[in-house]
């Protein structure tokens, strides 16, 4: 059987029971997690090891998941990345994504609280959506 290489993903949280949540339930899915509590140690944690998808909380201490948020997606580097935003805060991601004319908007929100159902649906879906589009690109290069 052919083995695959785990997913990394990284949780951008500052509440510390939601971070040891997602983390034990994301690892016990398969994934490899790390983990950052601000918008600053996430880009740190970016540079450090480039993480396949990334959840992210919108109000935290330091720099704000809607600052990192729009900083991650202008880097060429990381623009194809997905995001997850997952927020308690509709009317404050509301204001975020109608504010989205300096970046895209994320692939996947999910509402705190949420099921894991539903958070695992949509992780499949959004790195399925990120693959295909590497695909894409890959043919697209390939034929150029």
């Amino acid at each position: 059987m052919e083995k695959t290489e785990k997913k990394r993903v990284l949780v951008v949280e500052d509440d510390e029971d939601v971070i040891t949540y997602l983390s034990l339930w994301l690892s016990d899915q398969g994934f490899d997690v790390d983990v950052a509590r601000d918008g600053n140690e996430a880009t740190e944690k970016v540079k450090e090891r480039t993480p396949d998808l990334v959840t992210l909380d919108i109000v935290m201490p330091q720099k704000t998941g809607v600052k990192f948020y729009k900083e991650f997606k202008r880097d060429p580097r990381y623009a194809h990345i997905p995001v997850i935003i997952i927020t308690g805060l509709q009317q404050e991601f509301k204001r975020f994504i109608s504010h989205r004319r300096t970046a895209p908007p994320p692939e996947g929100y999910i509402a705190k609280p949420f099921s894991q159902d539903e958070l695992l649906e949509t992780i499949r879906r959004v790195l399925a959506e990120a693959a295909g589009r590497t695909s894409e690109e890959k043919k697209k290069g390939n034929c150029a």
